[in-house]
């Protein structure tokens, strides 16, 4: 059943009916999907998990080129960015910006990990033991101090946006990340 429900999606994703059959998935990106759409429990069903995850891990396959670390980051950036109330698509554009899906990114600041978050947040709230460099970690910060931003802005998102990196005021970052939004995260 999960093979036609793959094929169908694809079918769906790409918009067009392929030329030929569409051939059956590997059996390990199958079994792998599988899995990680068992395991997305922030999706309210799990046809909504399987549409998602497999349209979003064609998007950012050019980033993350192994199947179930894209698929696993995909699952915590949908589950972190739901629990702030974000937009997934949202935080995989901040991400896409911020430091290009590289987990072990430093920015010239100092700033750490996927969503590029400030070490002096670990002493802040009196964690200095965690990890930025750990993807819930700091998708979890991320998605947090985006949303205080969001909040702070009331939905202004480039304000919210300059509030994130740091340069309010300004619309350079704001723009990148809501042209990688447009360009490659909306879901219409």
């Amino acid at each position: 059943m999960l093979p036609a429900r793959i094929a169908l999606l694809a079918l769906l994703v790409s918009g067009s009916a392929p030329a030929a059959p569409v051939e059956p998935p590997e059996p390990e990106l199958r079994d792998l999907l599988a899995r990680t759409v068992g395991a997305a429990d922030s999706f309210e069903h799990r046809f909504d998990a399987e549409v998602w995850l497999l349209d979003m891990s064609s998007r950012l396959q050019r980033y993350v080129v192994e199947d179930a670390q894209r698929l696993e980051l995909l699952r915590l950036v949908h589950s972190e960015a739901r629990r702030a109330k974000l937009s997934p698509e949202l935080v995989l554009a901040v991400i896409e910006v911020e430091s290009r899906f590289d987990r072990y990114a430093i920015s010239v600041a100092g700033a750490q990990g996927l969503m590029q978050i400030m070490p002096f947040w670990l002493q802040e709230i009196g964690r200095p033991e965690d990890n930025l460099f750990n993807v819930r970690t700091n998708l979890r910060m991320g998605c947090t101090i985006l949303k205080f931003y969001l909040d702070k802005e009331k939905g202004n998102l480039v304000n919210a946006l300059a509030r994130y990196n740091g340069s309010y005021g300004r619309i350079e970052y704001p723009a990148k990340v809501i042209d990688a939004l447009n360009r490659r995260w909306y879901r219409g």
